[in-house]
């Protein structure tokens, strides 16, 4: 039998991991020398919650439910979700940032149950979620996996539930096109997207409540905040639109 590596390329999945190999390297060992260095003058190393997802618990628009949080990094969101009353499931496939995660989980006294495993072999249960976030995992996700996130968030909210997002904005971001993505086989740290493309990508999937940028705040606020970055609440309303790509998401039963 041939090594994966030379086989022809015959499902969507084996499409996607060739161009995953394509770009630079992401892996979940990646991030875990990532997340070693613990003084890296990434935002995401930062201590407290994001300050438009403490926004949306304190104006109602979000309240304590069934969650799930996409790449939740060192955990300093899902604590905070906890914290509110929240069943919280966080899933990242960096055993370090988990490790993390855990530890920060367990100074706060709050239980929250944290999956080490890819977004894109994640099970998801047929009632779904009251609650989806991700910040900071869509604007690493390549081009060629986009159709798969999306068919993973309209899958994972429940009908009513929402889809909150913080990603980069513009000038955030590397500044690179889909297409510049595949000529020079990088994301350049991660793609920034306007108001517009975040609504002609998640418009017609959800019914957008808020979208702005997040506003930047102080150490002295004990909160998250960087201009650079997009926030968007979005709710789940019709299911079952038709987005191409791997056939439909397993489910647990």
């Amino acid at each position: 039998m041939k090594d994966a590596r030379h086989r022809r390329v015959t499902t969507h999945r084996e499409l996607a991991d060739l161009l995953d190999r394509m770009l630079e390297d992401r892996s979940a060992a990646w991030w875990d020398r990532f997340y070693e260095n613990r003084y890296h003058p990434c935002p995401f190393f930062r201590e407290w919650p994001d300050e438009n997802l403490v926004a949306w618990f304190g104006e109602g628009l979000v309240t304590p439910g069934r969650v799930l949080e996409l790449g939740c990094g060192n955990g300093r969101n899902a604590v905070f979700m906890a914290q509110q009353g929240c069943d919280v499931r966080a899933v990242d496939f960096s055993r370090e940032a988990l490790s993390q995660a855990r530890t920060r989980a367990d100074e706060a006294g709050v239980r929250v149950d944290f999956v080490c495993t890819s977004l894109f072999d994640l099970l998801l249960p047929e009632s779904g979620y009251d609650f989806v976030y991700d910040c900071g995992c869509f604007h690493h996700i390549p081009p060629h996996r986009r159709p798969e996130y999306l068919q993973l968030v309209t899958a994972a909210v429940r009908p009513g539930g929402r889809f909150g997002l913080v990603c980069f904005a513009p000038e955030g971001g590397s500044g690179l096109s889909d297409k510049a993505v595949y000529v020079q086989r990088r994301m350049g740290g991660g793609l920034g997207f306007s108001k517009e493309e975040l609504h002609d990508i998640f418009g017609d999937l959800f019914h957008i409540c808020e979208q702005r940028r997040m506003r930047r705040k102080k150490p002295e606020d004990r909160l998250f905040g960087e201009k650079t970055f997009q926030t968007v609440l979005m709710q789940a309303g019709r299911r079952g639109l038709p987005i191409p790509g791997p056939p439909s998401r397993p489910v647990r039963s």
